[in-house]
């Protein structure tokens, strides 16, 4: 079962867009990516919260995110965390099979 957790990162004068463009430009976001069991992850900005930052963050299951935690690349994100003074709030999710008659509401 599929697990997705999001991250909702906090921070001031643009810290938390700075930490995903550093992410992202260091090649830390790539190398989670490409972690055995990654399915997504990815960084959103809300239009409302200009000192916000999302970032979706789907696994195969909780194995994959305990071999995710466990690896050197977390003291690496807690490293810029801490750099943009960032604090944060977490959602956790597990995938459940479509609802019949959910369909109706997707336009694909």
């Amino acid at each position: 079962m599929s697990i997705t957790i999001n991250i909702y990162y906090t921070g001031k004068n643009g810290g938390a867009r700075a930490f995903a463009e550093e992410m992202e430009q260091s090649g830390i976001a790539d190398r989670i990516r490409a972690e055995a069991g990654n399915l997504r992850y990815e960084y959103f900005f809300p239009m409302d919260d200009a000192e916000t930052v999302l970032l979706i963050d789907s696994w195969t299951g909780q194995e994959a995110i305990d071999r995710h935690h466990a690896s050197p690349m977390m003291a690496q994100i807690a490293a810029l965390r801490e750099k943009y003074d960032l604090h944060m709030r977490v959602e956790r999710f597990t995938a459940l099979e479509e609802a019949p008659g959910d369909d109706r509401f997707v336009r694909k």
